[in-house]
């Protein structure tokens, strides 16, 4: 098989006459591509010219000088963005992964009784001012990150351990969700605070056990005050209530005494006066009142008169006479 040599010419004037038109091609296509950019639904785009902030472009396609002298930063402005302290979620999702080592320096804090505590947390915030945000202060999240810090370094100093681990860990979430916010405002750094949560609060590691066995005592402690709160809620009312029932019945029996006392003093004066009138016929009335009282319950007893001469009368007195039916 014979060798072929293949020889190429290349025309310089082709190359003259194309030449010009590709590089230009080239240079519309480079311009396009450069200045066309898409804003996300939940974005801003500040376009900066040489440098100098020159506007805020909305959502959608929107078009810049091209060749770098136009650029453009896209702040997510509708959307709740958050940073972690103490710790890192690694994987996001119904079951998520956190990795807190090498985040130590983060969460250690001394409280105001010069305890260590180790506090976990999450700062939610949003975005509400491009240009502040880009602007105002430089690398806002870092210096965010570093406001954050502070102030719940602050909060914490500010109280006891006991109350940072325990019932304080709410009031210690509001606190430094106002300070923070209070110092963005005074940075002017265009980010709203929507919400501090504190994730975790423990101990250090070392004194962990000695803890927990001072807060079960303390919940011990709480457990035994409400029983005895319960027991004396439930014992007390009882007894004020059996002590005022009886004062009640006390007052009634002393007022019923007093007013058949005045009842039977009155019968007496009326007596007294009826015999005062009438000293006989009153005399004689009360004698037979009394022996109608008497009578019916002496029994069967036989009253003679003892100057009697009379031959004692047969009596039957021990017949019972019974009624037939």
């Amino acid at each position: 098989m014979s060798e072929k040599n293949f020889e190429i010419n290349i025309n310089p004037d082709w190359i003259r006459k194309y030449l010009s038109k590709i590089v230009i091609g080239l240079l519309l296509l480079i311009a396009l591509l450069s200045s066309v950019r898409t804003v996300g639904p939940e974005e801003e785009g500040v376009v900066v010219q040489l440098g100098e902030y020159n506007r805020t472009v909305q959502p959608g396609l929107n078009f810049m000088l091209p060749f770098g002298i136009e650029k453009m930063h896209k702040i997510p402005v509708q959307r709740q963005l958050k940073q972690e302290f103490g710790f890192r979620t690694t994987n996001a999702g119904r079951s998520s992964d956190y990795v807190k080592a090498g985040y130590n320096d983060e969460s250690m804090m001394l409280t105001g009784d010069l305890n260590l505590t180790d506090v976990e947390w999450v700062v939610q915030y949003r975005i509400t001012d491009s240009f502040k945000y880009l602007f105002k202060v430089r690398n806002a999240d870092k210096t965010l990150r570093d406001m954050s810090e502070s102030a719940m370094r602050k909060i914490v100093g500010d109280r006891t351990v006991n109350e940072v681990l325990t019932v304080g860990r709410q009031e210690v979430a509001s606190s430094v969700e106002v300070l923070l916010q209070s110092m963005c405002d005074d940075y002017e750094n265009g980010i709203r605070i929507d919400q501090v949560v504190l994730q975790d609060v423990n101990p250090p590691e070392p004194v962990k056990p000695s803890f927990n066995a001072v807060n079960q005592a303390q919940q011990e402690r709480e457990t035994l005050i409400n029983q005895a709160e319960a027991e004396y809620n439930r014992v007390i009312p009882r007894a004020r209530g059996e002590a005022e029932e009886t004062i009640q019945l006390a007052e009634a029996f002393a007022l019923n005494r007093v007013n058949r006392s005045i009842g039977e003093a009155e019968r007496f004066n009326a007596l007294f006066e009826a015999y005062m009138k009438a000293p006989e016929v009153t005399k004689q009335r009360i004698y037979l009142e009394t022996m109608e009282k008497i009578l019916p319950k002496i029994g069967n007893k036989i009253i003679v008169d003892e100057k009697g001469n009379n031959v004692l009368p047969l009596l039957n007195i021990d017949k019972v006479k019974t009624a037939k039916p």
